[in-house]
């Protein structure tokens, strides 16, 4: 209702933006700059975050900027199943027939990666979305589907992406193998203080609207209370802005903050 009262094209605080719609925060510069020195290795990396921190729309940034010529980017969500569940996945993505025991599974998609790689001449990147909830069987046959000791190049380039948990997890004596061999690792932090209001102005603007909506204790208390995540604040400020809407205000005040905080809040 809000983007009547506020004359918006949409609503500017969507939870799934467009890649070329990101606010240039610190912590995704340095994201993506890391995450394309992880692509020229064509090694392992890791991307780690809390809860809403953009861990999966930095990696949708830097995908949709990759030349689909040079690059084959395949996307898998979440498995929480077994090796065989993550290999039939995978063979999914990579367009392969489905196969029967682990053995031929994990074979056919070696032979597929290979043939991209040096027929194809592509360069193959695994992302794996939600890892943490991979088993421990499972990372470790994905690092050995990175494998490729008798050539020179890697061939697979994998990244994984998971809750801080995943950090801590591949820590341990068990994954030390796999833990060797990342190469690139990138904790994503949320919006500073100093950040948030200009990508308040930033999604406002890209919505059609050039004023401040949010005074500056709103935007405090905004920060407050997210600790700058995106996905929370953009939730958080989409309530706001319904509570001054409703109360026919022309900016966000801190008591529609409030508000809005307390709707949210279980």
């Amino acid at each position: 209702m809000y983007r009547k009262h506020f004359a918006l094209t949409h609503f500017p605080f969507d939870l799934n933006p467009q890649p070329d719609e990101l606010f240039a925060s610190a912590t995704l510069a340095e994201a993506e700059a890391r995450l394309k020195h992880l692509l020229e290795l064509r090694a392992i990396g890791l991307v780690t975050g809390e809860a809403g921190s953009g861990k999966t729309t930095v990696c949708r940034k830097v995908a949709s900027g990759l030349h689909p010529g040079l690059y084959r980017v395949f996307y898998v969500p979440l498995s929480t199943g077994n090796v065989m569940d993550m290999y039939k996945s995978i063979g999914w993505e990579l367009g392969l027939p489905t196969e029967r025991n682990r053995a031929s599974a994990f074979r056919i998609i070696r032979a597929e990666i290979t043939r991209l790689t040096l027929e194809a001449k592509q360069r193959p990147i695994l992302i794996v979305d939600e890892a943490h909830h991979l088993r421990n069987e499972v990372l470790e046959d994905l690092r050995l589907l990175t494998n490729y000791e008798m050539d020179s190049q890697n061939r697979l380039c994998l990244l994984l992406v998971g809750l801080t948990e995943l950090r801590r997890r591949l820590s341990m004596a068990v994954h030390e193998s796999l833990a060797q061999r990342i190469v690139v690792r990138h904790h994503l932090g949320g919006l500073t203080r100093d950040e948030l209001p200009d990508y308040l102005t930033h999604r406002l603007r890209l919505a059609g609207c050039e004023l401040p909506l949010f005074e500056p204790a709103a935007v405090e208390a905004l920060f407050q209370a997210t600790q700058g995540m995106p996905r929370k604040v953009n939730r958080l400020a989409h309530y706001a802005l319904t509570s001054a809407a409703l109360q026919k205000a022309k900016a966000v005040s801190i008591d529609h903050l409030q508000a809005a905080l307390e709707e949210v809040t279980p």
